[in-house]
């Protein structure tokens, strides 16, 4: 079996009293159900035929008991004593038929079934009882027996995951594809690090979480608690409890409540999580990050309320109004690891939320979430601290502020663009340790541009037969032209810069012209050919 397919066709449901009186073996002695008509859905154990007085001895609960009255007292308080005991014993209900000894029920019983919420169900006709529980007991274990076998597939669906080493991640999803419920691991904090939702939206799942969760409330076990009917299972580390996984109930449309198979696969998955933890070093604190911001900037959610729900989730303010992107490029393929550690410890150290999460082998994301009054630079400012003590080499950049969650693949790209247009080295304006977009010249947007071909076609065609001039007549007219360029067209302040006398400096302007076919009197072509040999520059450069 796929470690991550269901291990049947569906969940084995119990069979019910319903399902009992449902069969033609019961229902050819017509049944009436006098009470208890809201718990036909009790499940059935075993059937038990008896007519003793005293058949609670017997019981062991779940059991649906046949009788033909004849063991009845007559006494209301004897009837009481007797339903009393099928009750307390957790009998599923009692039939009684109507044929022998009586040919309606006693008022005394049916009262008496009516106060314990007993099902009290009657046969007109006579049924063979014996017939009954052959019936009935092949039924229930057929499903005994196709139960087995779907906890032996789950067992050895989780075995496989374990032996092939499989993250959480995976895990988590196993675990709600075999049970068809969405499946979420969190942590002591109540945050949802993973949520494997399963006919819910990330949004119907994780939305209050943390107000939700601890609603719940802790259990030792594994177990149903809560208003909400969680079933949750403790999951350990190093033996410490560390969080838990939740099983969400299905929906409210007549799904089947939770089962043994469910309880099966929630302490199956805690098991493997716990092993999953020891072989992945990195925190899943910081996977849930990471992830999460990957999924951000590559606009990988289904929809921004599912985006904003999963954030919040993680314990990042998403009413705030302001959130900032900031990306540290490490320019080296290692070290990302150490640095993401030290961002999401600093910012946690200063009290600012925030994602942190490597978006590749050399770059670090942080998403900032601001109070409506607080100034961001200084927070990237201090983020800019631990990223250069750290990576002296780094490169920080920071995108525009955004006030809605939704647009911070946008901020994130705008801080990558700066990043790519930033050269090795590249001097940072006084009294700021970091690059944002208004740094962006004609040099660094080039910079940015340098592999595109068509850059290189339009330096070469602006300036290739000066450059091969230059070359072949050891002349350095390339120079007076960008002294005359950079001097914006004052040719005696260029004759300044050159070294040369203005007569000079004029013979090599009219020599440039004629090769170039250019009139540096024009602006715009001047524009050009500055714009040229900028992008010359950073071609040579770099």
């Amino acid at each position: 079996m796929n470690d991550h397919q269901p291990a049947g066709h569906g969940p084995v449901r119990a069979v019910t009293v319903a399902d009992v009186l449902a069969l033609p073996v019961l229902a050819a002695g017509q049944p009436q159900v006098v009470t208890g008509a809201s718990h036909l859905d009790r499940p059935v154990r075993w059937v038990h035929i008896t007519e003793l007085t005293d058949p609670a001895s017997f019981l062991k609960g779940g059991e649906l008991v046949l009788t033909t009255g004849m063991p009845l007292p007559d006494d209301v308080p004897g009837v009481r004593r007797y339903v009393d005991e099928l009750a307390g014993i957790g009998a599923a209900a009692l039939v009684i038929e109507l044929v022998r000894r009586y040919h309606r029920p006693p008022n005394a019983l049916v009262e008496a079934c009516r106060l314990r919420d007993l099902p009290l169900v009657t046969l007109a006709k006579d049924v063979n009882f014996l017939e009954v529980t052959q019936v009935v007991h092949a039924l229930l274990l057929g499903n005994q027996a196709d139960a087995m076998r779907r906890t032996q597939r789950i067992h050895e669906a989780f075995t496989a995951l374990t032996l092939r080493g499989a993250g959480a991640q995976d895990v988590v999803r196993a675990a709600a594809e075999l049970c068809g419920r969405t499946v979420v691991l969190e942590n002591l904090a109540h945050q949802a690090l993973i949520c494997e939702p399963s006919g819910d939206t990330v949004e119907e799942a994780l939305t209050g979480w943390e107000q939700r969760s601890r609603a719940t409330g802790a259990e030792d076990r594994t177990a149903a608690s809560g208003p909400a009917n969680w079933l949750t299972a403790p999951v350990e580390y190093q033996g410490e409890r560390w969080g838990r996984v939740v099983m969400l109930p299905a929906r409210t449309d007549g799904g089947p409540a939770s089962g043994p198979e469910d309880i099966t696969v929630l302490e199956r998955t805690a098991m493997a999580l716990t092993v999953a933890r020891l072989i992945h070093s990195t925190p899943w604190e910081r996977t849930a990050h990471r992830n999460a911001l990957r999924d951000l900037v590559g606009l990988r959610h289904r929809s921004a309320d599912d985006a904003r729900a999963r954030c919040a989730a993680l314990g990042l303010p998403t009413d705030r109004s302001r959130f900032v992107a900031s990306l540290v490029d490490l320019r080296t393929d290692n070290g990302e690891t150490e640095l993401e550690a030290r961002l999401h410890q600093e910012l946690r150290s200063a009290g600012v939320p925030a994602l942190v999460g490597a978006l590749a082998s050399d770059r670090v994301g942080v998403l900032l979430a601001l109070r409506p009054s607080q100034p961001w630079r200084p927070v990237v400012d201090r983020l800019c601290g631990t990223a250069l003590g750290l990576a002296p080499q780094a490169v920080v950049t920071v995108g525009s502020e955004i006030t809605d969650l939704s647009d911070a693949a946008r901020s994130f790209h705008e801080a990558a663009r700066v990043a790519e247009a930033t050269p090795p080295g590249q001097p940072l304006p006084p009294g700021r340790s970091f690059h944002e977009q208004s740094d962006i010249g004609l040099h660094r947007l080039l910079y940015a541009l340098r592999e595109d071909t068509r850059i290189q076609q339009y330096a070469e065609q602006q300036l290739g037969r000066l450059i091969d001039h230059d070359t072949q007549h050891g002349t350095d007219l390339l120079t007076t032209l960008r002294h005359y360029l950079e001097a914006a067209g004052n040719k005696t302040t260029a004759a300044r810069r050159g070294g040369l006398s203005r007569e000079t400096m004029y013979q090599r302007l009219r020599t440039v012209e004629r090769l170039l076919d250019r009139d540096l009197e024009s602006g715009a072509q001047r524009t050009e050919l500055h714009t040229a040999l900028t992008a010359l520059d950073v071609l040579r450069t770099h």
